[in-house]
């Protein structure tokens, strides 16, 4: 009967400890913080909306990173305006639908970002290795078709965290050393055994990461094979130079990614105060820096940036 008590047990407000350690500082930390996710809103929203206005930019590239583009804003978004509210207001409760609500988004379009690079990896491929079929291959059903894909694979891999959670019991002190709420952090608040949390949590990023990131290696060891094969040095660097831009992107997701994952089950002598600071940038700086590294990188997004700036400039 106690058993059945607890696990039907529907627990109250969850409590966001910010940084613990840090908390005299949170008003100046939320000032960098809100900085660079203004930039990330910002960056994302004129990409979109360069890409959604200019004809030009209607290729399967741009397409997939309009997709990159959303995906970033509801990564930011998911996790940075309750952070500055702890900061800065300290509101630290949040309800738990509202906890589960935000680890979902913010696990699925962490999942999302990477079928997106991986996409986009294949993409590049296709462009490279077969630019005759390009258009045939890459067809408007053919994306919907991935992009449907993608968005289905990354909610079945995260949905199943959800009830995880939902099945435990949570009667201890439900204070969370942190600025969001994520699967194992709120996992360790249960009055139960964890066991398929922790494996779930780790086993289930790492082996979607490690395959996305595999797909990724063949797609560019194709295409480096075929960018060899190109009789002239100005049509490599040209093909090389298409995939810049791509190359940044992918590692600025995945080196941190790998870190965070294996620093949280293997650093247990890293401190805390450093995971918590490492997981909140991670979540803000790569959505802040992928408009930036595709404005500097992509000749047609820079053009159409310095265009639409020097429009307005002289009007």
């Amino acid at each position: 009967m106690i058993i059945f008590n607890l696990s039907n047990y529907n627990p109250g407000p969850f409590i966001l400890m910010g940084i613990p350690g840090l908390e005299q500082f949170h008003v100046w930390i939320g000032i960098p913080f809100c900085i660079i996710y203004i930039v990330a809103v910002m960056g994302n929203c004129i990409l979109l909306y360069l890409i959604a206005v200019e004809r030009s930019l209607h290729e399967p590239m741009f397409f997939f990173l309009s997709m990159l583009a959303m995906t970033d804003l509801i990564l930011s978004t998911t996790t940075m305006p309750k952070t500055l509210s702890i900061f800065w207001l300290g509101a630290r409760e949040i309800t738990f639908p509202g906890c589960l609500t935000q680890m979902f988004f913010l696990h699925f379009s962490t999942a999302l970002d990477s079928a997106i690079l991986m996409a986009m990896a294949f993409d590049r491929y296709v462009a490279i290795c077969s630019p005759l079929r390009y258009t045939t291959i890459l067809t408007p059903k053919t994306i919907i078709k991935i992009v449907m894909g993608i968005a289905f694979r990354s909610f079945c891999i995260i949905l199943p965290a959800v009830f995880l959670l939902t099945r435990l019991p949570f009667c201890r002190i439900r204070i969370i050393p942190h600025t969001y709420c994520e699967h194992i952090g709120v996992a360790r608040l249960a009055c139960a055994d964890i066991s398929i949390n922790i494996w779930f949590g780790f086993c289930v990023p790492v082996m979607t990461a490690t395959s996305d990131v595999i797909l990724i290696a063949v797609s560019y060891t194709l295409i480096l094979c075929a960018v060899f094969h190109l009789p002239s040095r100005e049509a490599r660097q040209k093909a090389l130079g298409t995939c810049g831009s791509h190359v940044c992107v992918i590692l600025m997701f995945y080196t941190p990614a790998f870190f965070s994952i294996l620093a949280h089950r293997f650093g247990h002598n890293i401190s805390r105060t450093f995971h918590i600071m490492f997981a909140n940038l991670y979540i803000v700086i790569p959505p802040a820096l992928n408009p930036i590294v595709y404005g500097v990188k992509t000749k047609q997004i820079r053009d159409k940036v310095i265009h639409l700036f020097s429009t307005k400039g002289t009007e």
